[in-house]
């Protein structure tokens, strides 16, 4: 009898069949087959498509011909490819740049007693939400040879300016400055998030123990801050080789600037070859490959980043 009364109740803790489940799953497909279909037709079929047709010679009314490896050889036998890779991995260079300051802005805005935290804020994080091109033009008159306010200001210490967009020498490196003052807010935003989700004991018992600010700072919060230090690369990484609205809108174009060549970057070299010269073979080419470098680039962070976490 004991046994006969006790195998209802085994049988209603038993879980439901997987049959029973399946409205449920249904319902879950419903819900994310927007973000699903936005993805497969936004970014899988572009990428797969771009790779196709980079096998491809593009006519001037539509259609194309197979030709191979053809447009990737034209791509390794341009000059101006590895002038702009050059110039592209030197802005990625120059855009890390920019995580280091944020982190030391960030350390300096989480100090108890800091009056107008919230506005300096507001003020770091303006420039990451204003438009490129605005931001470009504005940058482009302040570099200007002639009257830029620049110039003017190294006029007060005696020091030359030049033509800081259009000498060869100077010019991609006046771009980087704009990129990272540009992005530097939105990596503080990040960093002042990520030290203040740290246990805030953690500090007070290494001051106790005679540990000084850089101490805690180095053996404390930065290791702590390491996740959000590894997102914030990624994101940088991704983001500065792809740089295009910065590079078009301050360099102009070759009949314009001198220095055009010195701070072209692949996208601008891809806009080039794909709707100026109408040499979309070449351009889809130019895409896969900066794609292909794009994530051999994230492979080899997020490899450094394993053997970090089991360094720490």
């Amino acid at each position: 009898m004991t046994q006969l009364a006790t195998e209802p109740a085994v049988r209603a803790a038993q879980p439901a069949p997987a049959r029973r489940r399946r409205p449920h799953h249904r319902s879950a497909y419903l819900f994310i087959a927007p973000v699903g279909l936005g993805l497969l037709s936004l970014y899988l079929y572009p990428a797969i498509s771009t790779f196709v047709l980079s096998f491809a010679e593009w006519g001037p009314f539509g259609g194309h011909t197979f030709t191979g490896l053809a447009n990737y050889v034209n791509v390794f036998r341009l000059d101006a490819f590895w002038t702009a890779l050059g110039n592209t991995l030197l802005y990625m260079v120059i855009g890390l740049l920019t995580l280091p300051a944020a982190i030391l802005f960030a350390v300096l805005l989480n100090r108890e007693g800091l009056r107008g935290v919230s506005v300096y804020r507001a003020l770091y994080f303006i420039p990451f939400i204003t438009l490129p091109v605005a931001s470009g033009m504005v940058w482009k008159w302040l570099y200007n040879g002639d009257f830029g306010l620049v110039n003017q200001f190294l006029g007060i210490f005696g020091i030359p300016g030049t033509y800081w967009v259009s000498n060869p020498d100077t010019a991609l490196f006046a771009i980087g400055v704009v990129q990272v003052w540009s992005q530097i807010g939105y990596y503080l935003i990040i960093f002042i998030a990520g030290i203040k989700a740290i246990p805030k004991e953690y500090a007070e018992a290494a001051e106790i123990d005679g540990a000084s600010a850089f101490q805690r700072f180095w053996r404390i919060t930065l290791p702590l801050l390491s996740p959000s230090i590894f997102f914030c690369t990624v994101i940088n990484v991704i983001a500065t080789l792809q740089i295009f609205d910065l590079v078009y809108v301050m360099s102009a174009t070759a009949t314009v600037n001198p220095a055009f060549g010195a701070s072209q970057s692949i996208v601008q070299l891809f806009y080039e070859k794909a709707f100026v010269e109408a040499d979309k073979g070449t351009a889809t080419a130019l895409a896969f490959l900066l794609m292909l470098l794009i994530g051999a680039l994230t492979f080899v962070q997020f490899r450094l980043q394993r053997r970090w976490v089991n360094y720490v």
